[in-house]
């Protein structure tokens, strides 16, 4: 016999039923950092309480893919698994379409090499430029970009499991700094397995580009990120404009939160997305020790890895 008493029951338990399958799951993708291999290194980022790391992958770095043997990939596997660190990404800025054909197969034949290094870590990313040639027209180099990609690095992406991501450095030989550059190589790319975009706002932010509602159009396209603020100096701007007298400089790369990056704003995208990668702080903030020159991180330059993880606490908890 049903009671009131028994309906009640099952009704309150279907209501705590329901409100613990809606109750909302603490967002927590990967927080990690950008540097070179070391052992010292890869020790203080998970002593800090970071999870991840993106490895500097250019040539005569420790990560240099021409020089690595399989005895030393295997040692530096075990120590990242020791450590329990992960590794999202190498960091190779290549110009993967360079005008000059020797530098062009020499650039292409390295980033084959790092997409095979990638594979046998267990690293899902290669980050990089797209590769510019500006002596071609826009057209023609996003053209020549995924002609140069199919031929030679998507067979070594697929084997390797291996998807190669634009970072927007507006500094580099890249076509994808922003936008326009996301949309052509997107739309020529089709719907490519292959190709994504290891976001970075601060490049957006000093090309006058909003680094917010661009990573709400593309945030199907993010795959990795990079975490680091640019301050913009509208005093010197406002006197001297953007080619100011002896090249003083009007913007600076800084740490999250000390730049001009609503980071609520954008970790907001990120989270309603369901973004669940990787996201590493950048460090080139001139006041807390970059350019860090040693392999192993200075002391003062570690200082910003603590300041930014301090601050990034509040929106990302360990």
């Amino acid at each position: 016999m049903i009671t009131r008493r028994t309906l009640a029951a099952t009704f309150l338990a279907a209501i705590a039923e329901a409100q613990q399958r809606n109750r909302p799951v603490e967002w927590k993708p990967r927080l990690g950092i950008l540097g070179q291999y070391t052992e010292a290194n890869v020790r203080f980022a998970r002593e800090e309480g970071f999870t991840n790391m993106i490895l500097e992958g250019t040539q005569r770095s420790a990560m240099d893919a021409t020089s690595l043997t399989d005895q030393k990939i295997e040692t530096v596997k075990q120590y990242l698994a020791q450590q329990g660190m992960h590794v999202s990404a190498f960091q190779v800025a290549q110009n993967h379409i360079s005008p000059d054909p020797a530098r062009r197969k020499q650039e292409n034949d390295y980033f084959v090499k790092m997409i095979e290094l990638a594979g046998k870590l267990g690293v899902p990313y290669v980050g990089t430029c797209s590769g510019k040639d500006a002596d071609k027209s826009f057209e023609q180099q996003v053209s020549e970009i995924v002609r140069v990609y199919n031929d030679r690095y998507f067979a070594a992406c697929q084997s390797n499991h291996v998807r190669i991501l634009w970072e927007p450095w507006p500094g580099g030989p890249n076509i994808a700094t922003g936008p326009v550059g996301f949309e052509a190589l997107f739309k020529a790319f089709g719907d490519s397995p292959h190709v994504g975009l290891q976001y970075d706002p601060s490049h957006l932010v000093w090309q006058m580009m909003d680094p917010i509602q661009t990573a709400r159009d593309f945030v199907d396209k993010i795959y990795d990120v990079h975490l680091k603020d640019t301050e913009i100096r509208w005093d010197v701007l406002r006197r001297a404009g953007i080619n100011p007298v002896n090249g003083v400089r009007w913007w600076s790369y800084r740490l999250p939160g000390l730049g001009s990056i609503d980071w609520p704003a954008f970790f907001s995208v990120l989270q309603r997305a369901g973004y669940q990668g990787a996201m590493s702080v950048e460090h080139e903030d001139p006041l807390y020790g970059s350019p860090n020159r040693a392999a192993d991180f200075t002391d003062e330059y570690k200082i910003g890895f603590k300041m930014a993880h301090r601050y990034l606490r509040q929106y990302v908890p360990d």
